[in-house]
């Protein structure tokens, strides 16, 4: 039998990740129908996640775009959190000079 569990209640993974400060808040989040799993809006806290499921959801004023990487046993640091998910979010073109004056 495998130390890791095969799937996971979407509101416990939320607060592992440290996406939410609290369950309570990662279940309110999920109730009021504000994060997607595999592009399907949910509305239930104990959703199932997988590894590979990809999650979207709005934190403050910005979207989250995120692949499940691993489910985790706890809420342990930041370091750990980070890697229980990759940022799908593409980062923006670093600006480069043209050459040109604008004149």
């Amino acid at each position: 039998m495998p130390d890791e569990p095969q799937a996971i209640r979407l509101d416990k993974w939320l607060w592992q990740a440290r996406f939410c400060k609290s369950r309570a808040i990662a279940a309110r989040l999920v109730a009021d129908g504000r994060v997607r799993v595999n592009a399907l809006r949910v509305t239930k806290p104990a959703t199932a996640v997988r590894v590979g499921d990809g999650l979207s959801f709005a934190i403050g004023s910005r979207v989250r775009a995120i692949r499940i990487l691993a489910l985790g046993a706890r809420r342990g640091p930041a370091s750990e959190a980070q890697a229980l998910y990759a940022d799908l979010d593409a980062p923006a073109p670093p600006l480069e000079p043209d050459g040109y004056a604008d004149t």
